[in-house]
């Protein structure tokens, strides 16, 4: 199951009989001080839940997430993760931990319902992508996602020992082969066929190219259409360097483009709602769009802090700290707004994403949504 999948899952769970414990952990640390830090945070928010009776978290939970933590710092656990997120609650058997490519802020919570926020940011913000190396004899494909790099496969003519692989690799390496063990001399035309094959079956949407120019200057005169539209970019890369520093590069690249992306595509929604389209921007009309289902891609402001409620009698969000439900007259418990719009969305099947910064969008409200259908 991928990232955005599990995120939606997690978004779908309904108030359990007990809290759950929501916790990100920066796992990727420059020195021994970043990591003791980490190590304190934790020791601390662990502590500060224990001795809180309002809301309380299950003992269980927070011992699994003591244990978890420990593992994690001491690298006895996923040590090439650069951020974990881990959630707990005994009551509905939920023990998740979610290890990504990007460093997470440190963050502890505990709630009725789990705290996705970070996740949701990350999810929406790290396009699947491949990572082709590619020089005159051999090829490298990487697949990334939001969890880090996957199998590395390797294409050449020949390779003594190979193992029966399955899935995305062997799609790639088989498709290969058949084309190279009829025309050898035709090294960038085979990788081709296997770049089709994964386009076709897993349809990836970014393709970072890494090599020397000339190589690469050679290789992209050979794309067809359909493969040279999805290429993001290129990035330096040589036949046995450390596949993590190609994806590095790459990553970063993909993040500058991720984020002029994201900022034209707030452009358009605000556009669209001034029109009075498939948009609306400002908390009254999105929280409205949110309260009927109808938001299909919502876009918040990073650090937004906006006091509101949800009506334990009709459910609606709403805006202020009333007591009272404005709508049918019942009781109502404070949230932030932020996280649950953000909640609200990701249950009803749509995306979220954090923006940075964006001046029009702040001078908005700090929300705006493209639509499922006009209101």
């Amino acid at each position: 199951m991928d990232l955005q999948e599990r995120l939606t899952k997690l978004a779908r769970i309904a108030k359990p009989p007990a809290p759950v414990v929501s916790v990100y952990l920066d796992t990727c640390w420059a020195d021994e001080h970043q990591r003791e830090r980490v190590r304190i945070f934790l020791k601390n928010e662990l502590r500060r839940a224990r001795q809180s009776a309002d809301p309380r978290a299950g003992e269980a939970d927070l011992d699994w997430i003591q244990a978890q933590g420990e593992a994690l710092i001491s690298q006895a656990r996923l040590p090439d993760a650069h951020g974990v997120a881990l959630f707990a609650c005994q009551a509905i058997d939920l023990h998740e931990v979610l290890p990504v490519r990007a460093p997470f802020e440190n963050v502890f919570v505990v709630a009725p319902t789990p705290f996705l926020g970070p996740l949701a940011a990350l999810a929406d913000g790290a396009p699947d992508a491949l990572v082709v190396f590619i020089d005159a004899e051999s090829a490298r494909l990487v697949p990334v996602g939001p969890a880090g790099a996957g199998e590395e496969v390797s294409l050449q003519s020949e390779v003594p020992g190979r193992h029966s692989r399955g899935g995305w690799a062997q799609l790639a390496q088989s498709r290969y082969q058949r084309h190279i063990e009829d025309h050898r001399e035709r090294h960038f035309e085979a990788v081709v066929e296997s770049l089709l094959a994964l386009v076709d079956g897993r349809g990836l949407a970014r393709i970072v190219l890494a090599g020397e120019l000339r190589s690469l200057a050679a290789f992209r005169k050979s794309l067809p259409p359909r493969i040279a539209e999805r290429v993001a970019g290129t990035v330096a890369g040589a036949r046995h360097e450390e596949a993590r520093l190609m994806v590095e590069r790459a990553t970063e690249l993909l993040a500058h483009l991720a984020g002029q992306e994201q900022g034209e595509a707030v452009d358009v929604a605000l556009t669209a709602a001034a029109k009075r389209g498939q948009a609306v921007a400002g908390l009254d009309g999105t929280i409205e769009a949110i309260n009927r289902g109808a938001v299909h891609r919502l876009y918040v402001i990073k650090g937004l802090q906006a006091p509101g409620r949800t009506c334990a009698g009709c459910g609606t969000l709403q805006q202020g700290a009333d007591a009272a439900c404005g709508l049918c007259g019942k009781g109502t418990a404070v949230v932030d707004l932020s996280e649950a719009m953000s909640e609200r969305v990701l249950a009803a099947g749509g995306r979220v994403e954090v923006v940075a910064a964006h001046q029009e969008l702040q001078q908005a409200g700090g929300v705006a949504a493209l639509l499922r259908y006009p209101l």
